[in-house]
This record gives structure tokens, C-alpha cells and sequence, in this order.
């Protein structure tokens, strides 16, 4: 699994027709900065409002999953979601001039085409992963559903199906790593049973469907009346069927193709947790409703495991900027170099780590027998990872000096002890102005806040 967070190179298009609502949209993938998100944008309404990718914003599961934000619908948006985590792609915006991606083949791959084109830019910012810790469960026993989140590294996820249908029967799919989803799973088409086709049409939800973007599954022997009734339906001069089977005898492009769209559907409805997932995903006769339910369960277990505005760090993980990386930006130098990792880098907010040891040579009078780490060297420590985030917005760092000019509402919450690892926070307040910075700083142990304070600083290009 990728690392660092990841978005589009260039702009790219494409269009269609929407499978339930009939309606032919133009649909933009942009690249966004780190920590954006995944957002649509409905172009064509007053204001361009935005929708996130959020299970919480689910307002319809009725054969697909519809969002809705800010007074703006998108329908359907599960399969662009599943292109968007089989590449692992973090951050776009998608810009559609009506109320659904188009439905395409009816399965991702050809929105994985054009992101393909598009290329991946990799940025400077770790991705934040939620990794399931312990067993979390769903049940609906009405549908005989069950899906269930277990601990592991990686992210796979294993669907079962039954359909007690003789041309389909019990089914399952998996993927063991994120990476087999591309080559095995995305071009995998919706479908749906002939005996369900009536009821879609009589409520206005397959407006856009076709042949050739769904597969429609005969299970049943159909005469030949129906057979030219469904040919109207599909506006299609004839259909025809053998006598179980595919109704226009289409090709499965896999024996288990609906079993592995059904695995595309949890995996593009899981991406409204709203954080890439590391789990092993076990899911028995899924469907839109349930999944978006287990999102909403998973994505509180994800916020109850800890707040999102405390830096995650994971030791495992490469840094943004390392030690050597630091010492190229910043003067500093032992002992006066307190800074050792930044995790996280943007155009705002930077994330830094001080690993705490007996060897600081401070310890050696500050408290002998009892060594405490001094608050002025916690809030040095946090000032140079703030020099990184001001540095970091002129192209030769190299060539200026970052001074202090004031500190405010200073707070010390809990002692810095040898062995603890300091996470510094540093936010900018407002837009830099005449070279002048000024940013609300944190440390934490852990998820513990330990000190605070509000620092001003100022630029300044070095002297030739």
C-alpha cells in the first residue's frame, strides 16, 4: 500500500449517461491538495456546491448510494469511489455538470482509464490509515447479512453471495492486497435479475440502463411476449435469451463476476469511512444499504480511536523530511537542533517529532536526579518545526533566517519526561504577510496535550 498521500497529475474528463437517472453528465477529475479528500462538485447548480465522500451524507442506498450536501445530490457514486481506492488515489475533486457519474461500461474501469492518463503525483504528506485494532461487526439479520472488520496490515477484503438463482448460484470473490483490485475486480459490471428489472423501471431507477452497462440475469424460462417487451424497454430492436442465462446472451468477463462487483461495491462504499482502511473485510451477501451502514459503524470506531486533529505518527512509516532534510533548511545545530522528523507538510499546518532521551544535554543540569525537559526547550523545539512550515513557502529556504518575535498564551499542560516522543502541531493562524507568520503551536505524548502557545516570527533573506 502507498505511503504518502496521493492525487492526479492533470486535469481529464469523461461522459456519459447515468444508470438511474438518465441524465448525460460531463464528469472532471482534479487534482486537490493533501488532505482534501475525495468531493464532488455539482458545476451546474447555483453556487457549485460541494458533496464529500462522507457515509454520514448518505441519503439513498436504492440499487446505489446517493449523497447529499450543501443542498446538492449525486447518485450513484460507488463505482467512481472503488476506482478511486484500487488506485489509491487520496485527494481529487470531481466536478460533474449534472446529478450522476456516468454509468459507463457499469463498472470502473474506465474511470481507472482515464485516472491512469491523468498519472498519480505523489505529495508530501503521509497517508493516514484507520487501522482497525480489534473485531467490529454488522449484522442485519432480516437480509441475512453479516460483515465484519478484523485487525491485519494490509487491506483485503473476501465477498460471498448467494442468490439461490440456478444460473448464478453461491459465489465469492477476494482480494488479499489493494493492489489485485485493478487487474481482478474492476472491470467486473452491475447486474441485476430479470425479475427485478420491472420494479427498477416502475420506480424510475435504471432511466439510463442498457445492455451494455448492466448485466440482466434470466433465471427463469421468459416467452417470447415479454422477450419484445423487453426490447422496448431497452429501446433495442430484439433481445433474446437462452433458456437460462444472460438476457441478450452477453459474455461474464469471470464465472464469479457478479460476486467480484459485488466486492467493487464494499469497496467503494467502504471509501466513505472517509480514511484508507487497514482491515480484512469478510462480507456475506452485501448490498448498498449494508455497506453504508458498516461504514457508518466503522468511521465510528475510527473516531472514537482517537481525535483527527492530534498528528498521527507511525514510526514505521518514511518521514516527509528527515534529519539531513531538516539540516538543509533550518541553521540549527547540536545542541540546538531539537527537531529529528516531519511527518506532515502542507501549504498551512506542519508535523514534527522530538524524540526525547537521558543524553539531552540539558538533563545534565536541569533537575539533575529528576530530569524534566525544560518548557523553553519544548517551545524551541516546537518554534523550529514552525520554521520548516514558514520556510517552506519560499523557493531557497537556504537563503533566510527565521527569528521569533513573540510568543502568547504560553501553557505548559504536563511534564516532558526522557523516553516520551514529542509530536509538534504548528498551524498557521493567517496568510503570511510582509514575511510574518503567525501560528498557533501543540505537543503531545501521545494523545496527550502537553504544551501550547501562539508564536509570531518573521522572515528574513540573508545578507549577500
Amino acid at each position: 500500500m502507498k505511503v504518502k498521500q496521493h492525487t492526479i497529475k492533470k486535469q481529464v474528463e469523461l461522459s456519459g449517461v447515468g444508470l438511474h437517472t438518465g441524465v448525460i453528465s460531463n464528469m472532471t477529475f482534479l487534482p486537490a491538495p493533501p488532505n482534501h479528500g475525495i468531493k464532488f462538485q455539482r458545476v451546474d447548480l447555483e453556487g457549485r456546491p460541494t458533496v464529500d465522500a462522507d457515509c454520514d451524507l448518505v441519503v439513498d442506498v436504492s440499487r446505489g448510494t446517493t449523497l447529499e450536501q450543501n443542498g446538492a445530490r449525486v447518485y450513484t457514486v460507488e463505482h467512481v469511489l472503488a476506482a478511486l481506492v484500487g488506485m489509491e488515489i487520496d485527494n481529487v475533486l470531481i466536478q460533474l455538470d449534472g446529478p450522476e457519474p456516468p454509468i459507463m461500461d457499469g463498472s470502473s474501469i474506465q474511470f481507472i482509464d482515464v485516472l491512469q492518463d491523468a498519472g498519480l503525483e505523489e505529495q508530501n504528506a503521509l497517508r493516514r490509515f484507520f487501522e482497525v485494532e480489534e473485531s467490529i461487526q454488522y449484522k442485519d439479520p432480516s437480509r441475512e447479512v453479516e460483515m465484519v472488520a478484523l485487525p491485519t496490515d494490509n487491506y483485503r477484503v473476501t465477498v460471498m453471495v448467494d442468490y439461490n438463482s440456478p444460473v448464478l448460484g453461491s459465489q465469492h470473490a477476494s482480494i488479499t492486497d489493494i493492489s489485485q483490485f485493478i487487474p481482478e475486480i474492476a472491470s467486473c459490471r452491475t447486474f441485476c435479475f430479470l425479475h427485478e428489472l420491472e420494479m427498477l423501471y416502475n420506480s424510475n431507477l435504471i432511466k439510463g440502463g442498457d445492455l451494455n452497462n448492466a448485466i440482466v440475469v434470466v433465471d427463469r424460462v421468459v416467452e417470447e411476449k415479454e422477450l419484445v417487451h423487453l426490447a422496448k424497454m431497452f429501446n433495442k430492436q430484439k433481445v433474446e435469451v437462452k433458456k437460462e442465462g444472460i438476457l441478450n446472451n452477453v459474455d461474464l468477463r469471470y464465472r464469479n463476476e457478479p460476486a467480484r462487483h459485488k466486492l467493487l461495491d464494499v469497496v467503494g462504499d467502504l471509501a466513505l469511512v472517509g480514511r484508507p482502511l487497514k482491515a480484512q473485510i469478510l462480507a456475506a451477501r452485501p448490498g448498498h444499504a449494508a455497506n453504508v451502514a458498516f461504514a457508518k459503524k466503522l468511521k465510528r470506531a475510527m473516531e472514537k480511536s482517537g481525535s483527527s486533529h492530534i498528528p498521527h505518527y507511525d514510526p514505521k512509516l518514511p518521514p516527509v523530511m528527515d534529519i539531513n532534510q531538516i539540516s538543509n533548511i533550518l541553521p540549527h545545530r547540536y545542541p540546538f537542533q531539537l527537531l529529528d522528523k516531519i511527518i506532515y507538510l502542507d501549504e498551512t499546518v506542519v508535523a514534527g517529532v522530538k524524540n526525547v532521551t537521558i543524553n539531552e544535554p540539558f538533563f545534565m543540569g536541569h533537575f539533575p536526579g529528576n530530569p524534566v525537559m525544560p518548557g523553553v526547550m519544548q517551545v524551541e523545539a516546537m518554534a523550529q518545526t514552525g520554521g520548516i512550515l514558514v520556510l517552506s513557502t519560499v523557493e531557497d529556504p537556504e537563503n533566510y533566517w527565521t527569528y521569533f518575535l513573540g510568543i502568547e498564551n504560553c501553557k505548559f499542560r504536563k511534564m516532558v519526561l526522557p523516553g516520551d516522543t514529542l509530536i509538534f502541531k504548528c498551524e498557521l493562524l493567517a496568510p503570511i504577510r510582509r514575511g510574518i507568520a503567525k501560528m498557533r503551536g501543540e505537543a503531545y505524548v501521545g494523545n496527550t496535550l502537553v504544551c501550547e502557545a501562539v508564536m509570531t516570527a518573521s522572515i528574513t533573506r540573508k545578507e549577500s
